[in-house]
């Protein structure tokens, strides 16, 4: 079980609004200028449940394809993607896929941090792979 994921990022308040548009995190913690971990920090909680702490710092030098994919709906694809251009993150394109594997979007935050957003889950794809092997 996940307590909570944390991101070191340059600026709180862009990431912040990261989180708060593309999630709908809700702010449960901000430290302002105290610092009783490493560095100032806010808390979010997703979905009232994920833990999301964001913590100042350098951003990640460069991008990879680490990632942590969070599943949506299908019916909810379009309008994830219209969150994503609203606040102009870069869109990864998506690697190859096979028929039933499900739609995905990767996308950066200001950071250099890889997110996506999954419409599948792994049954599913698990599934796809046995009837295509």
């Amino acid at each position: 079980m996940i307590s909570h994921m944390t991101f070191i990022v340059h600026d709180l308040i862009k990431a912040s609004l990261f989180f708060e548009t593309i999630f709908d995190a809700k702010e449960v913690y901000n430290s302002g200028m105290d610092t009783f971990s490493v560095a100032q920090e806010k808390f979010f909680l997703i979905n009232n449940e994920l833990w999301i702490a964001i913590m100042q710092g350098e951003s990640l030098p460069t991008k990879t394809y680490n990632h942590i994919a969070f599943k949506i709906e299908e019916s909810e694809y379009d309008r994830y993607l219209e969150r994503i251009k609203a606040i102009k993150l870069e869109i990864k394109p998506g690697r190859s896929r096979v028929v039933g594997e499900a739609r995905s979007l990767y996308f950066y935050d200001f950071d250099n941090h890889l997110f996506e957003l999954h419409t599948g889950t792994l049954e599913e794809r698990l599934e796809c792979y046995q009837q295509l092997g």
